[in-house]
């Protein structure tokens, strides 16, 4: 078997402010692109949706473009740049640093559910 899927035409698009998923979905397997906009932070444009208090998503990923920092429940934080792989683990909150669109890539099984409403 062989399944192709151009990001350009993704399976569907999840709007929340100041950013957006795009989502393409094969055979055991789920993408996302993410793009957030200046501004954007998990806590004020996500947990909304995701109704638990920090982001329970494991992420594996890539940034291809802009910077995020991300805080851990914890307290641990780091920033991610362009051209960074990252694994983040459950419990976390992240945002955009500075005035520059990020854009990242997601591999992770969770990415599925991101920020897609669970009511109605």
């Amino acid at each position: 078997m062989i399944e192709v899927k151009s990001i350009d035409k993704p399976d569907e698009r999840r709007d929340f402010p100041k950013g957006h998923l795009e989502v393409c979905h094969l055979p055991g397997f789920t993408f996302g692109m993410a793009t957030f906009e200046p501004g954007w932070k998990w806590s004020e444009s996500v947990r909304p949706i995701a109704g638990t208090e920090l982001c329970e998503v494991q992420h594996y990923g890539l940034v291809l473009k802009g910077q995020l920092h991300v805080r851990m429940r914890d307290g641990t934080e780091a920033d991610i740049m362009p051209g960074d792989l990252m694994v983040i683990a459950p419990g976390h909150d992240a945002w955009v640093v500075g005035d520059e669109q990020v854009l990242a890539y997601d591999f992770s099984s969770g990415i599925a559910d991101y920020a897609k409403s669970t009511s109605g």
